[in-house]
């Protein structure tokens, strides 16, 4: 059987460590792509991995381009693409630049990968899916967008520091927008199946919430120039895993929702199944009063952004 093909559309930070972890997990052989001018630098890194692959026995092949034909085929794309946000920026900020990227790459995907599953993680993420989807006339099954993951990992991380247990324990989820009104999910949050209310004080708890809310700003705040690349790598490597091994998994994502959670026609940060038939299906429960009034919140954030798009 041959192996198959990946698509990384941007070869950025994230993009170079997402090829390494593609690499190591033996998903298949990968396509780093950025622009023309940048096609010896993306063939540099692929060929910088491939050297790395006897020290850990990766059977797979890697290789950087600057043509688009070159992802002919390709069973998953992740696109990357887009300006990071610097210091002082918000997520939205990036809009209008990057909604010209995203377009640019949709009319290319379209054209030479029609069939593959497309994770986007390009910001405002909520906004750069919907306009993919309908930028690229793909279907609603293959096209998510890598937040929910991003997110959830962030809260779990967050508790696991503050308790000082496993990481490998911490069960948490993260619903809505990828931007301030994410929801972390305080109360099905748990550690090896304790709920956190047994383990943290409600302001320690209340605390971690809001440390997950402005993660990603934390650490642009930090980096100084730049975003967060090793965590959305590790988040899209495992949404890109859980398609192409069929192990219909649970990740909050960005996911087009048709009723679920009263959001029709829009992408909105929900847990959702992810296997080989793609974005599989949405998983509705019951929100309780206070959750619902943050969920319609985040809901309403994600349709101005997205109304930005003029699509």
């Amino acid at each position: 059987m041959s192996r198959k093909k990946i698509g990384l559309i941007g070869g950025g930070q994230i993009g170079s460590i997402l090829a390494l972890l593609i690499a190591q997990k033996e998903l298949g052989d990968v396509v780093i792509l950025d622009r023309p001018e940048l096609s010896d630098p993306m063939k540099g890194k692929a060929l910088d991995m491939m050297a790395l692959r006897p020290h850990g026995g990766y059977d797979v092949n890697l290789s950087g381009s600057g043509d688009y034909a070159d992802l002919e085929g390709a069973d998953v794309l992740v696109i990357t693409a887009g300006l990071p946000r610097k210091p002082g920026m918000t997520r939205d900020d990036l809009l209008q630049t990057n909604l010209g990227i995203i377009g640019n790459v949709a009319e290319q995907v379209k054209k030479y990968c029609p069939n593959a599953f497309v994770i986007i993680t390009t910001n405002p993420l909520d906004a750069m899916v919907y306009a993919f989807y309908k930028l690229s006339g793909l279907p609603m099954e293959r096209v998510i967008g890598m937040a929910g993951a991003l997110d959830s990992g962030r809260f779990e991380a967050f508790v696991a520091m503050e308790t000082g247990l496993s990481v490998e324990d911490v069960s948490a989820l993260v619903l809505g927008g990828h931007g301030p009104t994410m929801i972390p999910l305080v109360r099905t949050a748990t550690v090896g199946g304790v709920p956190l209310d047994a383990l943290l004080s409600k302001e320690k708890i209340d605390a971690i919430a809001e440390r997950t809310r402005e993660a990603g700003t934390e650490v642009v705040k930090l980096l100084g120039n730049g975003s967060a690349y090793n965590s959305p790598a590790a988040s899209a490597c495992e949404m890109v895993e859980a398609y192409l091994r069929d192990k219909k998994r649970v990740i909050s994502s960005a996911a087009y929702c048709q009723g679920e959670y009263g959001v029709d026609g829009y992408f909105m940060g929900v847990p959702c199944v992810i296997g080989a038939g793609g974005m599989e299906r949405v998983i509705e429960f019951e929100l309780n009063a206070e959750e619902r009034a943050m969920f319609d919140k985040t809901f309403e954030a994600v349709k101005a952004t997205v109304a930005e798009t003029g699509l």
